[in-house]
């Protein structure tokens, strides 16, 4: 099974001008169960929320979490104390970035386990790009160096889907059948 995380600011999963709706339609027909629901606090995206939102949505070790940007920290974060399956980090980050809106969250309050996130999970795949207005390169490059990801760097993503719409991403569908049928 698959759970979406989206980005805090309040998006909607289902937006059809999103990747989300393309990839549930697309790992559906691999064969996987795709929730895919928008999340409670979604302007603040409080850990306190989000993480026990996840164990509600069912997340277990044969669970794969995609998180983009603030829901790829939650993934993260979740992945700390839990088993699933695998997780896809879209921009992520791993520091609040000097920004209060990220800081209220509390996932940067404690220092990270990146082991435990390694050994929780059997893989972690990472889509990041150069010209993230949002999430400066070094981040994406800190948590790849510190998780050993599959790290996928672009140059002209932004912050894939902001500001410019991002409407398909076959990479991580692909990504996903690899691992999935190894």
């Amino acid at each position: 099974k698959v759970i979406f995380i989206p980005g805090n600011g309040g998006g909607d999963v289902n937006d059809p001008s999103g990747w989300f709706p393309y990839l549930k339609a697309e790992l559906e027909k691999i064969g996987l169960e795709v929730i895919s629901r928008n999340f409670p606090d979604p302007i603040e995206a409080k850990a306190s929320v989000w993480l026990p939102f996840l164990k509600e949505l069912g997340a277990d070790e044969k669970t794969i979490l995609i998180g983009h940007s603030s829901g790829a920290v939650a993934a993260m974060r979740f992945g700390e104390e839990n088993k699933i399956l695998g997780s896809v980090l879209v921009s992520p980050c791993y520091t609040d970035l000097g920004q209060e809106s990220e800081r209220v969250s509390a996932y940067y309050k404690d220092p990270w386990q990146w082991e435990k996130i390694k050994n929780n999970q059997k893989w972690i795949i990472q889509f990041s790009s150069t010209d993230d207005p949002f999430i400066p390169i070094e981040e994406a490059r800190h948590i790849h160096q510190m998780l050993d990801t599959e790290y996928y760097e672009f140059t002209d993503q932004q912050h894939f889907g902001y500001p410019n719409p991002k409407s398909e991403f076959p990479e991580i569908v692909e990504s996903i059948r690899e691992k999935i049928s190894s």
